[in-house]
């Protein structure tokens, strides 16, 4: 199983980033499967890809130490393909939705910790 992870510090109130993270999730054309305050679960549209490269990514956001300016959040990127190649399927797509976290115009990046 692949799976790759990264956490971030963003300057941007809790209860604003969740409605954001559902639409950047979707732009990146994934399909938000559940969605509450502190977790969101999106995965790959049936049929882009096969079954065993379909991505499931996990947002977790950290209720317990967010202020009004700051909210912490990890992400898990995964899928049932072996990584044999160190460019598969779920590291391109771990990439490009982290790069669209990190270059998002609704918040401000302050920290970025790649696991």
């Amino acid at each position: 199983m692949a799976r790759y992870t990264c956490s971030f510090i963003l300057s941007i109130p809790i209860n604003h980033l969740q409605p954001l993270l559902v639409e950047l999730l979707q732009d990146c054309n994934l399909d938000v499967q559940y969605s509450t305050l502190d977790y969101i679960m999106a995965r790959e549209i049936v049929g882009t890809v096969s079954y065993s490269k379909m991505v499931t990514v996990e947002i977790l956001i950290d209720k317990s130490t967010a202020t009004e300016t700051e909210t912490r959040m990890s992400i898990v990127i995964k899928n049932q393909e072996l990584p044999l190649q160190l460019d598969n399927h779920c590291r391109q797509v771990f990439e490009y939705i982290k790069q669209a976290i990190e270059e998002s115009r609704h918040w401000h990046l302050i920290e970025s910790l790649a696991g």
